[in-house]
């Protein structure tokens, strides 16, 4: 075989391996790409606000508010959700609560690229802040020392693909298909908090009528299992409703504790607009 040949056939080997490599690198690229999910449920502006109840003495107010406008997190357009939370009244004075839970949640996949807690219970105080790398699943977990007066060294923790934090899953359950579920159907969800993943599971429990400040609303219940635990009454100690139409608004949270029930109830509502 002569020098020309070989070389001829080394530059043709060469270029399929290029080739081939080239289409593994596409598909890998490919796989790797979010997910689509269609939104017609909540939109920018959307608010939502509630009132707390401890065996009927009123504890405090939280709001649920969606920004104004979408804003831009790794490159990718998010809602920008925050939960806000105080105590009122007696309940203040005897336990001061002023927390705040967010998330910047993926407007196409539904799911987050930070989330962050600002946390005052009394004397303990928490300011958190969580980075996802959902594809690469990863999570990057910096929490602020009160007591320093720095941001300690970050943590990473593996995470599975889209993971939610507190709030995200609470919006991502607005879109599920509850006309496909059966009473009775349990719906699982990964979450991730300080430095746990968590397989929540959600029971449907089907349809009913509940009366809010509102009106009286059509709704779809769900609730949480809960495992064994000293807080909470039972495995279905928690309850929550949602409106059955097609703003899915989350109306009330009713959660039986062995010290008491808690309460949260709707109290006003504002539709936010299109992206």
């Amino acid at each position: 075989m002569t020098c020309r040949r070989m070389r001829k056939k080394v530059i043709i080997f060469s270029m399929l391996a290029a080739g081939v490599m080239g289409l593994s690198s596409f598909i890998n690229w490919y796989k790797e790409t979010y997910r689509v999910i269609d939104n017609n449920i909540f939109f920018p502006g959307e608010v939502m606000e509630y009132k707390v109840e401890f065996s009927f003495l009123d504890a405090g107010v939280a709001r649920m508010v969606i920004a104004d406008k979408l804003q831009k997190i790794n490159g990718r357009s998010c809602y920008k959700i925050d939960v806000f939370g105080h105590t009122t009244g007696i309940t203040d004075f005897f336990m001061h609560v002023k927390d705040t839970w967010g998330t910047f949640l993926d407007s196409t996949s539904i799911m987050p690229h930070r989330s962050y807690r600002i946390l005052e219970e009394g004397k303990y105080k928490k300011h958190e802040i969580v980075y996802y790398n959902q594809l690469g699943k990863k999570a990057e977990v910096h929490n602020y020392s009160y007591k320093r007066g720095y941001w300690v060294e970050p943590e990473e923790f593996e995470i599975p693909h889209y993971v939610h934090d507190m709030v995200s899953g609470y919006y991502y359950l607005r879109l599920l298909d509850f006309d496909s579920l059966d009473e009775g159907d349990i719906v699982q969800l990964d979450g991730f908090l300080e430095d746990t993943v968590y397989n929540f599971k959600i029971r449907y429990l089907g349809k009913g009528k509940l009366k809010t400040d509102l009106g009286e609303i059509n709704s779809l219940i769900l609730s949480p299992i809960m495992p064994e635990n000293s807080l909470f009454d039972g495995e279905n100690s928690i309850k929550v409703w949602i409106s059955d139409d097609r703003n899915k608004v989350p109306l009330k949270v009713k959660a039986s504790m062995f010290l008491g029930a808690v309460e949260v109830n709707i109290s006003s509502y504002k539709q936010g607009g299109r992206k």
